[in-house]
């Protein structure tokens, strides 16, 4: 679909961030803008969006208005309700108050007037925690729900999964069939009315997204390919992935490409000749000792469980690294099966990831990492951690930065039943 604008918007940001440790994320600065600016310009930015509602708190409804940073396409800012659901409720009754009033001449002069376009346009929801969205997902998103009337980004999943009994593994979920879904979700209007009617946003049920919604209507939701670097904030350390990506992308959340019907690839764009990759670990303490993490044994703690030593520091380096090069993901280069040793240690396949996007043409010019557990304490192996990630890479220690958080007593980590680590690794051509 092309030509004039076809789709409005809503960016969600209304939530309380309770998962942040105080932090209130979306006013977080990021390159002298708050983080929820980038991610209704990089919506602004895409061609197939005429207009944009933005949803947030009722207390900070006057402060987004009268923001410098708001960029043309915003037409109204209003409150949101306590549940997600009502907050993008309260978006698209907005939208639709807009176009009642330009339909009845009610409208005084110098108000928005209904732009021209379909009678039926695709609505798209966004989270405005999701400050690195592309401009080009948002238009694949759009046209793909013009033609099917819903779509949503979905990534698949790459880590083994276990459904537990208490603290014991009862079975292995088969995750060929699973997927995660991202923001922006679209529909049309007409769907998105028709919904709402038969759910009310204010009603006992609660959705978590769009598709939840739909999927209650027995409408069917297109998937299509998502952005492994469209990630939501949701913890601390999220803030300083995302402050990396938008210093490497030049001070914007987002890259401009131009639109394009092909299906994003893991790998993020190169700009001006750099690449970025996010990438993400997590694993239960299991039996046996020394725990291996970052590349080293730290004696007298539990070892993580996992098909290799269970590292996830240098899983999830290895990870983001395949990702910025577009070369996969570790759980399909390494799938935890008689083809990769079992027990096998991290740092060789740290090196193997290494050397394949050596191959490609492309080295580890800086990585920052954050691991997050409750226990052990590693404020004095930090150092230890940067000097043997930067050995197994080949690069100095100054371009390495490791940093630990205890989880803030918020989920597996907070909990001190395991570790997770979230690395944003810089790609630079070698050739």
């Amino acid at each position: 679909m092309s030509g004039e604008p076809f789709a409005d918007a809503i960016v969600v940001a209304a939530g309380s961030s309770t998962r942040m440790g105080g932090i209130d994320k979306l006013d977080h600065e990021v390159a002298g803008r708050p983080l929820l600016a980038h991610a209704i310009e990089a919506i602004a930015a895409a061609p197939e969006v005429r207009r944009i509602v933005v949803v947030t708190a009722p207390d900070r409804v006057n402060r987004v208005r009268a923001a410098t940073w708001l960029p043309a396409a915003v037409v109204s800012v209003v409150g949101g309700g306590g549940r997600r659901q009502e907050s993008v409720a309260a978006g698209f009754a907005e939208l639709e108050r807009l176009d009642s009033q330009a339909d009845d001449g009610s409208a005084a002069a110098g108000d928005l007037a209904r732009p021209t376009g379909p009678s039926d346009p695709v609505i798209l929801v966004h989270d405005g925690a999701r400050p690195l969205v592309e401009p080009e997902l948002v238009g694949r998103i759009a046209r793909a729900a013009a033609e099917h009337g819903a779509a949503i980004p979905v990534l698949p999943l790459a880590e083994t999964l276990k459904r537990l009994d208490g603290d014991v593994v009862a079975a292995t979920i088969e995750r060929d069939a699973l997927a995660t879904a991202q923001t922006p979700q679209g529909l049309r209007r007409s769907i998105f009315r028709a919904a709402l009617e038969r759910y009310p946003a204010d009603g006992p049920e609660a959705w978590t997204d769009e598709a939840a919604l739909l999927e209650a209507c027995r409408i069917a939701v297109h998937a299509i390919p998502g952005d492994p670097s469209n990630l939501k904030v949701t913890l601390p350390g999220d803030l300083t992935r995302v402050d990396a990506v938008i210093a490497a992308r030049g001070g914007r959340g987002a890259t401009f490409r131009s639109a394009s019907p092909e299906p994003a690839t893991a790998a993020s764009p190169a700009i001006a000749g750099v690449r970025v990759g996010i990438g993400r670990d997590s694993h239960p303490f299991g039996p046996g000792s020394p725990l291996a993490l970052g590349g080293i044994a730290i004696e007298g703690a539990p070892r993580l469980s996992g098909h290799s030593d269970g590292d996830v520091a240098l899983h999830a380096i290895a990870d983001g690294i395949l990702g910025a090069a577009g070369l996969g993901d570790l759980g399909r280069v390494f799938p935890a099966t008689s083809a990769t040793p079992e027990g096998i240690a991290s740092a060789e396949l740290l090196r193997e990831v290494a050397r394949r996007a050596a191959g490609a043409g492309l080295a580890v010019s800086n990585l920052d990492i954050t691991v997050v557990g409750a226990r052990p304490r590693l404020a004095d192996l930090l150092d230890a951690m940067r000097d043997r990630i930067a050995d197994l890479l080949q690069i100095e220690p100054s371009a390495v930065s490791v940093k630990a958080s205890t989880g803030n007593l918020a989920g597996m980590e907070g909990a001190g039943r395991g570790i997770s680590a979230q690395a944003v690794v810089i790609l630079a051509s070698s050739r």
